[in-house]
């Protein structure tokens, strides 16, 4: 080889080694966004599923309220069945106490359907939480995958990873995306 030669093929591979540091330098910058990616998708995953068991809990305790005052709403029915049947000394009494009974009860009536439609719309708010907490937890998991194989090209110099790096990362955006509109 010549000199000039050897020159051109000097220059040629330091033109080379510049462009591919850019290129690293662009690939490492996309895994750095793909991993603040996987950071704030976990975080809204472990908010939903926090949300999720809150939710389940809440239902839960509205559950517990319905049951007691259906529990108690039904000891004074029959309570009262109970003292219209025996003999009483005082009947008067026994009235008065009857009617007072008969409040509790048609207040338990009335607040009875309201305690279960509370259970129930806390028992939805926990579901959807959940639906929610499982396409984070997708997305999550897209993006992790996202970030291994495109740091992969860093070690094998083979675009393909990166390529294939990014569109799994897509998915896993689009993925979250979807859990804003779960119903």
């Amino acid at each position: 080889m010549e000199p000039t030669e050897i020159h051109e093929f000097a220059d040629r591979l330091q033109e080379a080694n510049e462009r591919t540091g850019e290129s690293l330098k662009t690939i490492s910058l996309a895994i750095s966004i793909l991993a603040v990616f996987v950071a704030m998708v976990t975080v809204l995953g472990h908010r939903s599923h926090t949300r999720a068991i809150l939710m389940q809990s809440r239902a839960a305790d509205q559950w517990n309220q319905y049951q007691s005052k259906k529990i108690r709403m039904d000891d004074l029915i029959t309570t009262v069945d109970v003292l219209r049947l025996q003999p009483s000394v005082n009947a008067d009494t026994t009235a008065a106490r009857i009617a007072e009974y008969k409040v509790h009860i048609d207040k338990w009536d009335q607040e009875l359907p309201e305690e279960q439609a509370n259970a129930h719309r806390y028992e939805d708010a926990g579901e959807h939480a959940e639906s929610q907490a499982d396409r984070y937890d997708l997305g999550e998991a897209l993006l992790q995958i996202s970030v291994v194989l495109s740091s992969i090209t860093l070690f094998t110099r083979n675009r393909t990873y990166f390529f294939l790096g990014l569109a799994i990362g897509a998915g896993g955006l689009i993925t979250v995306a979807t859990a804003f509109f779960v119903h």
